[in-house]
């Protein structure tokens, strides 16, 4: 198993997260499975799926030997975060604070993304222990909330969530950040005509995409 040290570089190093919600379970693997291939590195396997926990067990097997981060998303409590690392998720996503979320990843050494919106909501979830930001809604507040948020609070790692695609990544990445949470644009390619290989395509122009914003 990677040390957490080795887990937050891999997601620096990719600079996303995939956001998948979707009301299969089979659907859930199947999308994973394609973004993977497709050079996707963190996952984040919302509660929201049905049997979340049994989807999140299945990659976390499949990937144990591969830098392939596995995680949960929409934790809410101790007792969910719990049960999602014990599944194999080494990444917990909530969309709001919860400190006892954060105290017991923490204690398991599993990388927190909490969300948060105004200065004082950044402020707390960073002394909360956060290790990034989830800034949730995005599309309602653009990059330019990012840049003046950042100017007095350098040290919040901030990842926009919800709109990100890659005509307007480079402007998130100029804006401050260093990850983004992508969610449609990947994980429903598929959704016309249930061609998985829409995500694979789909994940490789994303990465793509990152990889011209950061030049």
């Amino acid at each position: 198993m990677n040390s957490k040290y080795e887990n937050l570089k891999t997601i620096m190093d990719s600079g996303m997260v995939l956001i998948i919600r979707t009301d299969s379970e089979d659907e859930a693997k199947n999308i994973a499975v394609a973004a993977v291939e497709g050079g996707i590195k963190a996952l984040e396997i919302t509660m929201a799926v049905p049997n979340a926990i049994n989807v999140i067990a299945f990659l976390a097997n499949k990937y144990k030997n591969e830098n392939v981060i596995v995680g949960a998303g929409t934790v809410l409590d101790a007792e969910t975060a719990n049960a999602v690392m014990l599944a194999g998720a080494r990444l917990l996503v909530s969309p709001n604070l919860n400190p006892k979320m954060i105290e017991i990843a923490n204690r398991y050494q599993a990388i927190t993304v909490s969300g948060a919106m105004t200065p004082t909501e950044i402020i707390n979830t960073v002394n909360s222990g956060a290790d990034f930001v989830k800034l949730f809604p995005a599309e309602f507040l653009g990059p330019k909330y990012v840049k003046t948020i950042k100017a007095p609070l350098p040290q919040a790692e901030i990842v926009p969530t919800g709109g990100v695609n890659p005509d307007n990544v480079k402007e998130w990445f100029e804006a401050g950040c260093h990850v983004v949470g992508v969610g449609s644009f990947v994980s429903k390619a598929h959704k016309k005509d249930g061609d998985f290989s829409k995500i694979t395509q789909a994940a490789k122009i994303f990465v793509e995409a990152i990889k011209k914003a950061r030049v």
